[in-house]
């Protein structure tokens, strides 16, 4: 599995970047559809993007540097490294988020109604994201046997066989669950009108698929013996739940006035 598209001026451009940046531009594109059922303004949405995602991408670096802190304090260097990835998605979610609800509360728009025009963009940037991570090489489960990966495309064998072993392809797992994640959005966009459904839902399913699958994971970033991705993951499932049952008591409120 080469990792390299091709060179550039005697530059590797490597298929995680290419990936990467192809689903924030395909997302950016989705968003002017999307931006029409919470009377969004496209370039608000532009604008906002345009802040929330370098810092995003700092975030998610920042993120990963922390948790693998034994090593990058003795590889300075390497901090600024990300060719070979080390993007921990919670952390550039988490300032991502911080970043547009700052900017968005200074020009006083609600967070949550660009949130949910939002999201089905960022999960769908996730799932072409994890197809950067195969060709990485990385992000992948524990070994399984030729019996179990046969049943998988040739391409995704060939790309799971890592120095004569075969992996789980817990990348592709996630690819899907976040695809089946972005029509459910998407439906919820078109057919409610409750401010902020779309946005929790979002952190709720995604959170979900994501603790079962960081499960089979091997390169899992660690607190102790706490996989840091399920805990944070537990917790944006409660955040859900939390937001369900606001939205459930405050229908029954409206209803018996």
């Amino acid at each position: 599995m080469n990792p390299t598209a091709f060179n550039l001026f005697g530059l590797p451009i490597r298929w995680y970047g290419i990936l990467i940046a192809s689903g924030m531009m395909l997302g950016m594109i989705l968003a002017q559809y999307t931006c029409k059922y919470r009377e969004i303004d496209y370039d608000t949405f532009i604008n906002t993007i345009l802040l929330a995602l370098p810092l995003g991408i700092i975030g998610a670096r920042l993120y990963y540097v922390l948790f693998e802190f034994d090593y990058y304090k003795n590889n300075i260097s390497q901090i600024l490294n990300t060719r070979q990835g080390g993007l921990a998605i919670h952390g550039g979610l988490i300032a991502g988020v911080l970043t547009a609800f700052l900017y968005l509360k200074h020009k006083k728009i609600n967070f949550f109604k660009l949130g949910d025009v939002a999201v089905p963009s960022i999960i769908l940037a996730q799932a072409m994201g994890r197809w950067g991570n195969f060709f990485n090489q990385e992000a992948h489960g524990g070994p399984v046997s030729y019996d179990f990966i046969k049943h998988f495309p040739q391409f995704i064998q060939k790309g799971m066989f890592i120095e004569g072993i075969y992996y789980q392809p817990t990348f592709l797992y996630e690819s899907i669950w976040n695809i089946c994640v972005f029509v459910i959005l998407l439906v919820i966009l078109k057919k409610s009108k409750k401010i902020g459904l779309v946005f929790f839902t979002y952190v709720g399913l995604y959170s979900m698929g994501r603790f079962f699958i960081e499960g089979l994971r091997t390169d899992s970033l660690m607190l102790g013996n706490i996989r840091i991705a399920q805990l944070v993951s537990l917790s944006g499932v409660v955040l859900w739940l939390l937001a369900l049952a606001f939205y459930y008591f405050k229908n029954k409120i409206k209803q018996t006035n």
